[in-house]
């Protein structure tokens, strides 16, 4: 597993077969269900029942969403025979930011998942990541009913950054959560200097 204390990410160039990744997202964008539905092992997890104490403070419109994630999902996928994926779920709430600092320590990168009824809300998480400095893809999150854009609104929408990359998942599908996971890679290798 990487070294989690260290500042300094790990390679994907070299000897390092293991990679630390951020799964980020407003509160309910399905950070859960996606290092669930792609952890090759029982997935570490803190959610927790949402009361009437969280109203005002926590909300969520989806169906049949009772619980809420208190402090990390943790995950562990292969992406091929050379390179492991450890995902870590940082919860939405700006209330657990400061978890959501520990966590991206060591990580190589990030992807950020929203839905495109709560743009508004992937803001404090777009900042939060640029803070930290950490190289992001978006990931839109296909639920059902939920209307479907065209990227250069959704752009816009989300004041990204030229060469942003972006792509649509449905966080309930492995092969769908899987493809998002591999273009984060792929971006995160092309921003890898060249050997000398």
């Amino acid at each position: 597993m990487p070294d989690c204390k260290s500042s300094e990410p790990p390679s994907l160039r070299g000897d390092e077969s293991t990679v630390k990744i951020l799964v980020v997202g407003h509160f309910g964008a399905g950070k859960t269900t996606l290092v669930h539905g792609l952890s090759e092992i029982k997935p570490l997890s803190t959610e927790e029942v949402m009361t009437s104490a969280g109203i005002g403070i926590d909300h969520d419109e989806t169906p049949g969403k009772t619980t809420t994630t208190v402090a990390m999902d943790f995950g562990r996928l292969h992406l091929s025979d050379e390179l492991v994926l450890y995902l870590f779920g940082a919860p939405g709430q700006a209330r657990f930011f400061d978890i959501f600092e520990d966590l991206a320590t060591g990580a190589l990168g990030a992807l950020v998942l929203t839905r495109t009824s709560r743009l508004e809300e992937t803001f404090p998480v777009l900042e939060q990541i640029e803070y930290l400095g950490l190289p992001y893809l978006v990931a839109v999150n296909a639920f059902d009913g939920e209307r479907q854009y065209p990227e250069e609104r959704l752009r816009k929408a989300m004041d990204l950054p030229p060469g942003t990359r972006l792509v649509h998942c449905d966080a309930r599908d492995r092969a769908s959560t899987r493809d998002a996971l591999i273009h984060l890679v792929r971006y995160l290798i092309s921003l890898e200097p060249e050997p000398a």
